[in-house]
């Protein structure tokens, strides 16, 4: 887009009219290199279809989560011929697809109890103290349905709800670290995955989870075998042993 429109004919005030985007805020992304200049005939600043179209790309780039500096550099790298601003939008749609359908959810009294039946008396109050669960009004919100039903699964073996919260807490820490490494190694190396990066996301995705998941049962055999052959694992049952006493 050239610094003015050859057909420029708004006013920023008709411009913040028309887009619904205020005057001070239409200043801001000229100032913030997001928007290019006016016209300027005489005194007063005109703007054209071109002015008007960047602030709906503004407005869409806005609505994925980016802020101005980001905004700026899409526009810039568009501008460029890298992509299209159609095609940064397409591609962060698959990006912000989910990886799972784990999401939240929410459950009634009658809901809890069905989930809990057959499950010891006082299980609801210790997933709250462990914040498995919160209360949320008249209601129970779930943020994992499926950790909730690991640590059920866990509590019918005897493992109390805060071991399985503090052991989970311990995967979520060294996890949250591999995906970021994981993801700023991607993107570094994003050259190498071909013309078409969102098809090699959506094999990205599978391959990973299943990677962890081979990857983590060989590290764990591993730590295993080494507490095992360093005589923690018969102390732990010595002590288990112990307690039962």
């Amino acid at each position: 887009m050239s610094e003015a429109d050859s057909t420029a004919s708004y006013t920023i005030d008709e411009l913040a009219a028309l887009t619904r985007v205020p005057s001070r805020t239409i200043r801001f992304y000229q100032s913030a290199g997001a928007l290019p200049k006016p016209d300027i005939r005489g005194r007063v600043a005109y703007y054209g279809t071109a002015h008007k179209e960047r602030l709906e790309l503004i407005a869409k780039l806005q609505d994925r989560g980016l802020q101005i500096k980001a905004i700026r550099e899409v526009l810039a790298e568009s501008e460029k011929g890298a992509y299209s601003v159609e095609e940064w939008l397409g591609l962060h749609e698959r990006l912000s697809q989910p990886w799972d359908g784990d999401r939240p959810k929410i459950l009634s009294d009658a809901d809890l109890a069905e989930e809990l039946a057959g499950h010891r008396p006082g299980l609801a109050a210790e997933l709250l103290r462990a914040k498995v669960i919160e209360r949320r009004g008249d209601a129970y919100l779930v943020d994992s349905p499926q950790l909730f039903a690991l640590v059920l699964r866990m509590e019918k073996v005897g493992v109390p709800t805060d071991v399985s919260r503090d052991a989970a807490e311990v995967m979520k820490k060294h996890l949250s670290r591999l995906a970021s490494d994981l993801t700023d190694f991607i993107v570094k190396r994003g050259d190498a995955l071909g013309p078409d990066l969102s098809v090699a996301y959506e094999e990205i995705r599978p391959v990973s989870l299943e990677a962890v998941r081979i990857m983590f049962a060989r590290e764990m055999e591993r730590a295993v075998r080494k507490a095992n052959e360093s005589g923690a694992a018969s102390a732990l049952s010595k002590k288990k042993h112990a307690k039962k006493r």
